[in-house]
């Protein structure tokens, strides 16, 4: 059996981030846009995780490190703002809050 390449985890990568935008164009649960909005991070993590596997240096799991940091503050303020939307609109659907408008 042969050893997983770059290509086969720049391929992974590729499908995850791919999924993650398509995701986000058509869902319209604020939740499930989150949920995708971090596919789309995680999708960059295993690039930059792999790139830095194949290269004699640590920059990329080292910047992983900060991306997963920056992704965990997204979910935090992303699930904040879900809420105080659900409180005032009772709903979560995107198309249907009117918050912003006036």
């Amino acid at each position: 059996m042969d050893a997983l390449g770059l290509n086969h985890y720049l391929l992974l990568s590729a499908l995850l981030f791919g999924i993650g935008v398509i995701g986000v164009l058509i869902r319209r649960n604020a939740i499930m846009v989150l949920m995708c909005l971090e596919l789309i991070f995680n999708a960059a993590n295993i690039n930059l995780v792999a790139v830095s596997r194949f290269r004699p240096d640590l920059a990329g799991q080292i910047f992983t490190i900060f991306t997963i940091t920056v992704a965990a503050a997204e979910v935090v303020i992303g699930l904040g703002l879900v809420i105080a939307m659900f409180r005032n609109a009772l709903t979560v659907n995107v198309d249907e809050i009117h918050l912003l408008k006036g």
